[in-house]
């Protein structure tokens, strides 16, 4: 399948989803520049829309995946699949998940959260977050290649175990029960 984006004036999702990343940072680094202090709200406010944008992704990239392993190799459904699902991964995924962990490091730093018992389980659920990030991002690379050795049932598990994490962060961070 081809991308006629390009020629049809839309330009590269690429080059777009960079200019999008590269405006997000400078933004938020002249905010902690000029706003001092200040800028902790702004910064935090960064880092909820990033972590949105990231739990929306690792949400819908394993249901493709079920999807996708319904679908038979070298048809043109499953081409399809291989080009969502790369760019959900490397146009809105990846950039979220970065954005998420710098700016959270940088506000559990500022706000002196690091030596809370609660920020500390926080952080080992995010941890194992990444971890299922990575988990998907070899699987679309063994899709990418038609090698793809697990089941769609596999693939509606695995799509509950990021809302299953994000449960246990939103309840450390917001209620705080340690």
């Amino acid at each position: 399948m081809t991308d006629n984006s390009a020629s049809k004036g839309n330009g590269d999702p690429g080059i777009r989803a960079g200019i999008a990343l590269g405006v997000t940072v400078l933004a938020t680094a002249a905010a902690m520049l000029l706003l001092g202090d200040a800028a902790y709200d702004w910064v935090k406010a960064v880092h909820v829309m990033a972590v949105i944008s990231w739990m929306a992704g690792m949400l819908y990239l394993p249901r493709l995946f079920v999807y996708h392993a319904e679908t038979e190799i070298g048809t043109q459904q499953s081409e399809t699949f291989k080009v969502m699902e790369r760019r959900l991964l490397t146009l809105i995924i990846n950039p979220a998940m970065i954005i998420t962990w710098i700016l959270g490091l940088w506000l559990a730093w500022q706000g002196g959260w690091y030596m809370a018992p609660w920020f500390h389980v926080k952080f080992a659920l995010v941890f194992i977050l990444s971890g299922v990030h990575g988990y998907l991002s070899s699987a679309l690379r063994a899709f990418a290649e038609d090698r793809n050795e697990r089941s769609a049932r596999h693939w509606r598990i695995m799509n509950e175990v990021p809302a299953l994490l994000m449960v246990g962060i939103v309840i450390m961070v917001i209620v705080k029960p340690f």
